[in-house]
């Protein structure tokens, strides 16, 4: 439920907070005075596209903050629970900033957030009734998604679109492989190359080895001559060799040991030396053993590094890759050469997803049945109270094909009227008159939001084109309406501002350089003048405001 509303620097109004009750609130004023941009605000603050031409003039930015109590919308609280945007108040704070450049940003409890995740929340918040939901309501879309509501089968609308986004899923794959058409030379081309690729061995380690044993052979005469030459000054050299030098230190330190102990140590270290020195000799001499070049293995493992680095180059990938290559190769061979056999195997799924799709079509269909032929009723006893005594009104379910699953069902809508009798129903889009169809618009929204619907309902002068004793049963229905919601209703009629449990009136004033609109809670006696100036004008004498306050009185003792 709204329970507050905050405007700053909206079109005309400058600043305006607004608490509001359960029940029926009735927002009415002079024509021009600005009762609409209540409902406007409420627009924006649901995600409606940004209007830069909304920002009052002179201002830089307007601000509209709406506060909800969330104990009757379980549903937005669950939104703010997943989106991680709950407060333990168990309130919920809309914000729109509008910037007079055009930009605009939003905020759910404090955290921004996009326009349409505003929309998203909002629209199970609340729901605004005007003159654009009437031509809504023209549209066959709409009309289906107003019967699915009110029928309350939203499980049943999961399984069929689940059903038919899984045959669809299935027809596309089907599609693909069909166009294909004949793969022979693809599967030809595919098992060359494979072939290619699994003559060699293409493991990272393995090219790493084979990268390394080709450069050592490569430069084979370079490092048996450092091997010799190493080997020479270690060892194998003239008489100053490391080796004979490092004896010649020990024998001269071996007859002077005995006078100092700490040459021991020393003698220790050269002694290690002289094992290390051994030790290195004897390595230098195993490689150069190895180190004798053999041209043939040379060659081969020269030609088969070109052949990797060819592979490479063709597939352009580096030589680390080709492995990767390999496996996506042989995916695309084995998928081709079981097209055949999955294309037949589709057939049969795409069968069985078919049955399933046509199933759960065929309850959804009963379910729409029955919720059109209760609809319909419903809203026939209320058009018939709103002075179109003679109306049929009736909802036609028309069939689709059903060989072919659609997301929303086998059957579309249809709402049909027959505004006087002895004519067959049309459809609504094609004869309602203004007057006629907001009266329809009414009844059907009235009827469909008493199943249950968003617990802030605004009607935005959904009475145009209503007068008399018509205008007081609109209003009857509103507050009956607001009995079980919350219902805000613009309006110019004194019938329908009578009923309200509430009243703001919205008032306008200034001069030739500022014009700047106001609202105002009316208490009891603001009431009876508010309802007055509506019955009659300008001028309003005693017996004018005696008629409001019996309206006023009436509508208690209906609602009594």
């Amino acid at each position: 439920m709204l329970i507050r509303l905050a405007i700053c620097d909206f079109a005309v109004v400058q600043q305006a907070e607004l608490a509001f009750d359960a029940g029926m609130t009735v927002i009415s004023g002079e024509t021009g005075a600005g009762k609409s941009l209540l409902v406007d605000a409420l627009g924006f603050i649901s995600g409606q596209r940004a209007d830069a031409s909304v920002v009052r003039h002179g201002a830089e930015r307007a601000d509209l903050t709406a506060e909800f109590s969330l104990h009757d919308t379980p549903a937005a609280r669950e939104w703010l629970a997943e989106q991680e945007m709950d407060e333990a108040d168990g309130l919920c704070r809309l914000r729109r900033v509008l910037r007079a450049d055009g930009g605009s940003k939003a905020w759910i409890n404090g955290r921004m957030v996009s326009a349409s995740q505003l929309g998203e929340l909002a629209a199970l918040l609340l729901e605004i009734h005007g003159q654009h939901a009437q031509q809504a309501l023209l549209a066959r879309p709409a009309q289906l998604a107003l019967l699915d509501q009110y029928g309350g089968h939203p499980h049943l609308l999961d399984e069929v679109a689940q059903a038919a986004r899984h045959w669809q899923q299935l027809k596309r794959e089907q599609e693909k492989l069909s166009a294909q058409g004949d793969v022979s030379e693809r599967c030809e081309y595919l098992r060359h190359q494979l072939d290619e690729l699994e003559s060699e061995t293409l493991e990272t380690d393995a090219i790493a080895t084979l990268e390394a044993e080709h450069r050592r052979l490569a430069h084979g005469s370079e490092l048996a001559s450092a091997q010799a030459q190493a080997l020479a000054w270690l060892a194998e050299g003239d008489e100053f060799n490391a080796l004979s030098l490092l004896h010649r230190a020990r024998h001269a330190l071996g007859d002077v040991i005995a006078h100092d102990p700490r040459l021991a140590d020393i003698d220790a270290m050269l002694e290690s030396a002289g094992i290390a020195l051994d030790e290195a000799s004897d390595a230098l001499r195993r490689l150069g053993d190895e180190a004798e070049l053999d041209p043939a293995h040379f060659d081969a493992l020269d030609a088969r590094l070109q052949r990797l680095h060819t592979l490479a180059r063709k597939h352009r990938v580096g030589m680390d890759e080709l492995i990767n290559v390999r496996s996506h190769i042989g995916r695309e061979l084995e998928a081709l050469e079981n097209a055949g056999e999955r294309l037949a195997g589709l057939k049969a799924e795409m069968d069985k997803a078919l049955a399933v799709w046509q199933n759960a079509a065929e309850q959804l269909g009963r379910a729409r049945q029955t919720a059109a032929t209760a609809l319909a009723s419903a809203v026939l006893a209320i058009i018939r109270e709103l002075g179109m005594g003679k109306a049929d009104f009736q909802i036609q379910l028309v069939e689709q094909d059903r060989a072919i699953p659609d997301p929303q069902g086998a059957e579309r809508v249809e709402f049909m009227i027959a505004a006087n009798p002895g004519q067959p129903p049309k459809p609504l889009r094609k004869v309602a008159s203004g007057g006629e169809l907001s009266r329809i618009s009414l009844a059907i929204e009235v009827a469909s939001h008493a199943a249950g619907g968003a617990a802030t309902m605004i009607f935005d002068e959904v009475d145009t084109g209503i007068s008399g004793a018509v205008a007081e049963v609109v209003g009857q229905k509103l507050r009956a309406l607001g009995e079980h919601a919350q219902v805000m209703c613009v309006t110019h009629l004194p019938q329908v501002a009578a009923q309200g449990h509430q009243q703001w009136r919205v008032s306008k004033s200034g001069d030739e350089m500022v014009t700047s609109s106001a609202v105002e809670k009316l208490d009891e006696a603001g009431r009876v003048e508010e309802i007055a100036r509506l019955l009659g004008g300008v001028n309003i004498s005693d017996a004018v405001r005696e008629a409001a306050r019996s309206l006023l009185e009436s509508s208690n003792r209906v609602s009594g």
